[in-house]
């Protein structure tokens, strides 16, 4: 009995020491100015002798390609990120029918989304990529495992953070930061980073708008299913062609690995839904792995040329 009782409050003890622990951690988080946090997360990255060598980057990975609103399947594909300073290409591949991935591609300030289907048409991913490009344009658009990441030299992209305090996403407080890009643009920009790592973990691009951004088959609703090929979507009415379109990007990234001296995200999940004028609402995901990443890489300038 003594012993069960010394076991017991030693139990007692040790949980009230990790939860002294946390809240220290916590409160320690919550006292970080901006600035200090935004360091941290640079720090999480690599050194700063590290990541001044970061000139190219290279991540090949698995994906997985799932209709999750507006459809429904899933299939395999393979992906390769390849990025130089402010160029960049990603190649999202699948096989399926009539649709093929998404390709988009940066050089500077300067970018292009291909048609992907067997028609050259865009899917309703690529549409709004094209008519708001910002995510692409900035080198938000796959966070740390681009060499283009922003926050490794606001002072040059001139883009600001705004601090919004934690907030809570799947259960997980978050430090978040508004990005406010140097020009102006539709979309609401919400990063966030772990409280313990500072690594980031989340972006969150949302538009509302009153029409379709970049093309018909927004404004319709009434694509090919990519994967069994059929169409999906339903009848419009006029009174719902007034109601407002919104879109809704996430970019989610874990499983943060060592890559010659590098600390990069792993997994990367890629979402994308659109809720058009029509009622109709579509959201695909690309959950991707990586299985290699190479750094400072000779790559071919062919990768980045805009058509």
């Amino acid at each position: 009995m003594r012993q069960t009782s010394v076991s017991n409050r030693l139990s007692i003890a040790l949980v009230l020491f990790v939860c002294v622990c946390a809240a220290a951690a916590a409160n320690a988080a919550e006292s970080l100015k901006p600035e200090e946090i935004i360091q941290k997360h640079l720090d999480s990255i690599g050194t700063s002798s590290v990541r001044e060598t970061a000139k190219s980057r290279v991540v090949e990975s698995t994906n997985s390609y799932k209709l999750l609103v507006g459809g429904n399947g899933q299939i395999q594909g393979s992906s390769v990120m390849v990025s130089e300073g402010n160029n960049l290409q990603l190649l999202l591949k699948i096989n399926a029918s009539r649709y093929h991935g998404e390709r988009f591609t940066r050089s500077g300030d300067k970018t292009f989304v291909e048609g992907t289907y067997d028609d050259k048409s865009r899917s309703e991913f690529g549409q709004f990529l094209r008519g708001e490009d910002l995510p692409l344009r900035e080198g938000l658009l796959g966070g740390t495992l681009s060499s283009g990441w922003p926050l490794l030299d606001v002072n040059t992209t001139k883009s600001k953070l705004h601090y919004l305090g934690t907030k809570k996403v799947d259960g997980r407080e978050l430090h978040a930061f508004e990005y406010r890009p140097k020009k102006s643009s539709g979309l609401e920009i919400t990063l966030y980073f772990d409280p313990e790592t500072f690594q980031h973990v989340l972006t969150i691009y949302k538009a509302s708008v009153h029409a379709g951004i970049g093309g018909s088959n927004l404004d319709a609703g009434m694509t090919a299913d990519p994967i069994s090929g059929g169409l999906t979507g339903g009848a419009e009415t006029e009174s719902a062609r007034k109601q407002q379109t919104r879109y809704r990007i996430e970019e989610r990234f874990s499983d943060f690995k060592q890559y010659d001296g590098f600390t990069l995200p792993s997994h990367y999940d890629l979402r994308f839904t659109g809720e058009y004028s029509n009622g109709f609402t579509k959201t695909v995901d690309w959950d991707m792995t990586a299985t290699r990443v190479l750094n400072n890489v000779t790559l071919d300038p062919k990768n980045f040329i805009i058509h």
